[in-house]
């Protein structure tokens, strides 16, 4: 079931996260241009509607469809989210995520039905006028049938969080959203439900707390740093460095571990999160686009003008419940194994439940077979992942080994001819699925796993 809704979220924000460029070009010339940005432009303002109502939406609807069907897909897609865009006086990224993929659906469908049949010589034509005539009817049907669906959909997003925010509870959307982020779910939930959220309430204010929710550094700072003084073993040793990497590289999945070591610590930054989101309300504090990677320098770029000091309260108030509830769960709840021992307990028992293959069932190479590449994988393929792939280049070029192409990839696209994949324990089963044939070394911290020096020795073997 978890792997199941991971996949899903996967997907949703697979749609925004290659877009994310186009997101912030739109948000700086927000921040900039408009009437209470840095410097108000209303020629350059004229950008920020067409940007946010149709080039957005058609980035994300093609992208949807490219992920389902490819070229064609991706077209069709794009195509068929004309009908919702114009169809409606919100920008239409919901319906932009439902229409492309789902245009795209029905064109791969098309195109297996008629896979054989077409007369040598008509190929081009059947393919060229499939995706026209196709497009045009989806088209208009997304215009009369998935509008009003996702204008209603909107309406009721819109009075939950009207509700939220009229009766002061939007802090308490952090009872679910950091549980989640521990479950790598966290940018399905940032780039699949609260851009798309924030970016319509730009449209209205200028600005949205909606990016903040999920990228909000602060929780994630407090437990690191009550790990740098109450943690033990190689936690603690670890912890400043995942600090640096946490805050200023954004890569929040560096303190998922530390969390899941001490179940308990969810309750910290639950607790920094709500007042983090207590704070950025009190002071209206909003963001201009998606934050990404969440890092404390990315959140102040995003930043709308009059929001630095409230933001800033915010971040550092967060950190601080955060620090100070998670202070006592390691002194007085602490366990006495390392970070390693208790990550390596822990998951060998999820494994075992789950019927998930520890490193050493994971697929073998042929003896002799040189190593030509291998690929980091995180569920975005954006964070962890590439940080990992970074510090295991290094080891490989200290080794004097050539020849060995290291990448980073999301873990439900990993390349076929990859050999060796190193993941997260947590998405060992979802890597399985990607690339079955691959050898996977399953870890628990992309930073100093030991692993790390164990393949490196085996690479010398096969490619020494």
């Amino acid at each position: 079931m978890k792997e199941k809704v991971q996949s899903f979220g996967r997907f949703l924000s697979g749609m925004v996260m290659p877009n994310i460029g186009a997101f912030i070009a739109w948000g700086l010339i927000t921040a900039l241009f408009i009437d209470t940005g840095w410097l108000p432009n209303a020629k350059f303002a004229q950008l920020v509607g067409p940007m946010s109502s149709m080039l957005l939406p058609l980035m994300i609807a093609y992208t949807g469809g490219e992920a389902v069907a490819g070229k064609r897909g991706g077209v069709i897609g794009a195509i068929a989210s004309m009908g919702v865009i114009v169809g409606s006086d919100v920008p239409m990224f919901i319906g932009a995520m439902i229409v492309g993929p789902l245009a795209a659906w029905i064109i791969k469908k098309f195109d297996n039905a008629v896979e054989g049949r077409i007369p040598a010589g008509f190929e081009m034509l059947v393919n060229n006028f499939s995706v026209g005539i196709i497009g045009a009817v989806l088209v208009l049907l997304s215009m009369l049938g998935i509008t009003p669906l996702v204008e209603f959909l909107n309406q009721v997003m819109s009075a939950g969080v009207g509700f939220l925010v009229d009766h002061a509870l939007l802090p308490l959307t952090s009872i679910f959203i950091e549980p989640a982020k521990v479950l790598f779910l966290n940018n399905a939930i940032n780039h699949g439900i609260l851009s798309p959220m924030g970016i319509q309430q730009v449209e209205e204010m200028g600005k949205s707390v909606f990016f903040l929710l999920e990228a909000n550094p602060g929780p994630g700072l407090g437990v690191l740093l009550a790990y740098c003084i109450a943690g033990k073993g190689s936690a603690k040793s670890s912890a400043p460095g995942a600090v640096i990497i946490h805050f200023l590289g954004g890569i929040h999945e560096i303190y998922f571990p530390y969390i899941l070591m001490n179940p308990l610590l969810i309750l910290a930054v639950m607790a920094g999160g709500a007042v983090g989101t207590f704070i950025f309300s009190l002071f209206h504090v909003g963001l201009t686009a998606p934050a990404s990677p969440g890092s404390i320098l990315a959140i102040l770029g995003m930043a709308e003008r009059h929001s630095y000091l409230g933001l800033l309260i915010g971040i550092l108030a967060a950190a601080a419940v955060s620090f100070l509830v998670s202070l006592p769960i390691l002194k007085f709840m602490g366990k006495d194994s390392t970070l390693e021992d208790a990550q390596a307990k822990k998951d060998a028992m999820k494994r075992q439940a789950k019927g998930i293959e520890s490193s050493s069932e994971a697929p073998a190479k042929e003896a002799g077979e040189k190593i030509r590449k291998i690929a980091f994988a995180c569920d975005a393929g954006m964070g962890s992942s590439a940080m990992g792939a970074t510090v295991l280049k290094k080891k490989i070029a200290a080794a004097g080994i050539q020849g060995i192409e290291v990448i980073h990839t999301p873990v439900s696209s990993i390349p076929s001819d990859v050999q060796i994949v190193v993941t997260h324990q947590e998405l060992g089963e979802r890597a399985a699925h990607s690339n079955p044939h691959a050898r996977r070394i399953l870890i628990t911290n992309f930073m100093t796993a030991p692993e790390y020096d164990i393949l490196v020795e085996d690479l010398k073997k096969t490619n020494l």
